[in-house]
């Protein structure tokens, strides 16, 4: 199947957007963080950048999914389902408020391969985010997967029982803490109680329609999953706001994830951070309720946190309620 779409390696489109303090405000009201006056020249969050650049289809060009039907820039694989298997990014400037950016988009691999849910084809977009002044702010490679339908075991209910139309009704929280292990390692856990409010409010902060993070109907009857499932780059987000917010002035240069097994929003689930390399990496992960690794990230940083100048200071922050 990889050989049939060789010919769309290569492929280009161009996106242009501003750094505008709307969606930024949108960010840290639905993560709980404190409201900020954002002013003109403000420093975005890292991955700020997945706020901008929508991809406004038409409504009539979605398909069942959610997602624009393939067939413009991705190429037209005929497996139903789609996800975000991971990324890299490299971070050389800030995004800044009022920032004119162009965003190059490059398709430069397709690959098919056989798992052991069947057949997959991984498609690997390249993107630039350019400033206006043609400062280059930051590199991006997605990793794209496409698989085969799922397999649904069908489940008669009794007669009148209903099914729960939402297991979390309440609002979300998000729990950041700080550890030290026995010996010595600097560690950081948050933990967060996900709802259908929080996927539905990041997924409009994205503009991303994609059914499974809204839509538990179709998420549980015809993808398959048993709850609606929390985005990879939420996860990501979460992962680096973790880092950022524990180790105050860190400079990541780096940061690359993958996505091992879905994160859904019926069980709370774990965010963690470690210091390794002498203080100039940081390994990153989501864990659900039992502890197994929905995804994993690692962050390299321009200084070693054992020989910074300014010494830095590890403090406990309280939990922010998500709305």
């Amino acid at each position: 199947m990889g050989k049939v779409f060789e010919e769309w390696i290569g492929r280009q489109r161009h996106a242009k957007d501003t750094v505008s303090i709307a969606p930024l405000r949108g960010l840290y009201a639905a993560l709980g963080l404190p409201a900020r006056e954002w002013q003109p020249g403000d420093a975005a969050p890292l991955l700020a950048h997945w706020l901008l650049f929508g991809e406004f289809a038409a409504q009539a060009e979605l398909g069942d999914d959610g997602h624009a039907r393939r067939g413009n820039f991705l190429p037209p694989v005929t497996l139903p389902r789609r996800m975000w298997a991971g990324g890299r990014l490299r971070f050389h400037e800030p995004l800044r408020v009022g920032n004119a950016l162009t965003r190059t988009s490059t398709l430069t691999n397709v690959e098919a391969k056989s798992g052991s849910t069947g057949e997959l084809v991984f498609v690997t977009v390249r993107h630039e985010v350019i400033r206006d002044d043609g400062m280059l702010l930051l590199e991006e490679e997605q990793d794209i997967v496409f698989r085969e339908a799922a397999h649904i075991r069908q489940t008669v209910l009794p007669a009148g029982q209903r099914a729960r139309t939402s297991p979390r009704t309440q609002a979300a929280r998000v729990e950041p803490c700080f550890v030290v292990d026995d010996a010595g390692t600097t560690q950081w856990e948050r933990f967060v109680e996900p709802s259908a409010t929080l996927l539905f409010r990041y997924s409009a902060l994205t503009f991303n329609s994609h059914r499974i993070h809204y839509d538990r109907e179709y998420a549980t009857q015809v993808e398959g999953y048993s709850g609606l499932v929390v985005h990879g780059p939420l996860q990501a987000t979460l992962m680096l706001d973790l880092l950022t917010s524990s180790i105050p002035g860190a400079c990541v240069e780096s940061f690359s994830f993958r996505g091992r097994a879905p994160l859904l929003d019926s069980t709370p689930f774990s965010v963690r951070a470690e210091c390794r390399g002498e203080g100039r990496e940081v390994l990153l992960c989501t864990r659900d309720d039992s502890g197994s690794t929905a995804m994993e990230g690692v962050a390299r940083l321009g200084k070693s946190l054992t020989n910074r100048a300014d010494g830095v200071t590890f403090s406990e922050t309280r939990s922010q309620p998500v709305e």
